[in-house]
């Protein structure tokens, strides 16, 4: 998934860049499925119809997310760099998570994938 408050064509030229091939991005939720307050746009984890205790969103900023804190995990902003790489960190350790805890079942549930 993907969950933005940009713009459905925007958000689409985007995808198009980062999976031209359209095989690693299954869906996107864009600004028409956020919620608004006060000219604000922030995304409801909700609306993905996952359980929300085995969902992270990777933002860079926690304002996206006020319904959902104990979901959000900080990540820096891109600027455009094609050479920037700190999108991989948290995305690695995400992965040895999910490894501890399919092996050691550390509280998370059955089956819990980021």
């Amino acid at each position: 998934f993907v969950f933005t408050t940009a713009k459905k064509d925007y958000a689409k030229k985007v995808l198009d860049v980062l999976d031209s091939k359209k095989k690693l991005i299954r869906h996107c939720l864009s600004q028409r499925d956020c919620l608004c307050a006060r000219g604000c746009y922030w995304k409801d984890l909700t609306r993905l119809g996952r359980d929300l205790a085995k969902t992270v969103a990777l933002d860079h900023t926690i304002q996206g997310f006020p319904a959902q804190v104990a979901n959000w995990i900080p990540a820096p902003r891109w600027w455009g760099d094609p050479r920037d790489e700190e999108l991989l960190h948290p995305t690695l350790r995400l992965g040895q998570l999910a490894l501890v805890v399919r092996t050691r079942g550390l509280g998370m549930g059955r089956g819990w994938v980021p």
